[in-house]
């Protein structure tokens, strides 16, 4: 259950099922606060030095623990790190004080120019060790650790010669940062690309990864065949929570957010999700304890 209290909670993440906290829910969220673990917030929608997404975030904050989740630091962009974009991110963590702070493994920018989506890497040992200097450079900045997500992808590069799942390994490990593992995106990228989902997944490290994310996604029909879209407008389907529950039962029981960011549903749709995700929790914590 989470806190009730007019005070903040502690910082810390608990290991329940979460919810993404977005505008059409902020009233909901604040004034009848549900009966999540925690809430995850986009960043940089919360960059402004004011205005109704701060006043409400810190609303909510009084309820629950935070973790902060980043599109736009363009981790594998070959453009300089974004000084000012990590000058607002650490403005915001000492404001919100979140349990965790993500972005992604995957590049955004280049000459400046931002692209509105989240691009796949090169998995080379070229593209390995610049993003691995990146995510050093932005921890040094930040003065914290933060945790890397595996990306939804459409395509891969040619000249790729690290399995995915070899190379957030290895980033994480000489970055010396967390994972966060979007099973959803695991499968996506799966049926994309022709690999065995748990594959991957029984090849992350359990000690790297903090958070886990839940999402829906859209299968495009093709005459070529089938394409799956990260779309975060629906529920989770069965294949991604039967993943999960593989997932928790060999890492252990881990923060999971149920990610859904357009096509809204009420608030009490994505709270059934986050109880569904508590169960499967709550089963793996039982077996364990048997």
């Amino acid at each position: 259950m989470p806190a009730r209290a007019a005070t903040r909670v502690s910082a810390p993440i608990p290991a329940r099922a979460g919810i993404g906290l977005r505008a059409p829910h902020y009233r909901d969220v604040t004034e009848t606060p549900p009966d999540v673990g925690w809430l995850e917030v986009h960043s940089e929608n919360y960059f402004g030095d004011g205005g109704a997404p701060l006043h409400y975030l810190e609303r909510a904050r009084v309820h629950y623990p935070v973790s902060l989740h980043g599109v736009g630091l363009s981790l594998g962009s070959a453009d300089p790190l974004n000084r000012e974009h990590l000058r607002k991110l650490q403005q915001l963590i000492a404001r919100i004080e979140p349990g965790l702070v993500s972005d992604h493994l995957s590049w955004s920018s280049i000459d400046g120019r931002y692209l509105n989506d989240l691009l796949p890497l090169p998995y080379t040992e070229e593209a390995l060790d610049h993003i691995v200097a990146r995510i050093v450079e932005t921890q040094e900045f930040l003065g914290r650790r933060i945790l890397v997500e595996n990306p939804s992808s459409y395509l891969r590069y040619r000249h790729s010669t690290i399995p995915e799942w070899e190379f957030l390994t290895a980033a994480a490990e000489r970055a010396d940062c967390d994972i966060l593992l979007d099973v959803n995106n695991v499968y996506v990228s799966a049926c994309n690309h022709g690999f065995d989902p748990r594959v991957y997944l029984r090849a992350i490290p359990a000690d790297r990864v903090q958070e886990i994310h839940l999402a829906g996604h859209t299968v495009k029909h093709h005459e070529d065949g089938d394409i799956l879209i990260d779309t975060h407008n629906t529920r989770v389907c069965d294949v991604v929570w039967e993943l999960y529950r593989e997932t928790v039962a060999r890492l252990g029981l881990r923060p999971t957010l149920i990610e859904w960011d357009s096509d809204l549903p009420a608030l009490a749709v994505l709270v059934e999700e986050a109880a569904m995700a508590d169960r499967i929790l709550e089963r793996v914590h039982d077996a364990d304890a048997a």
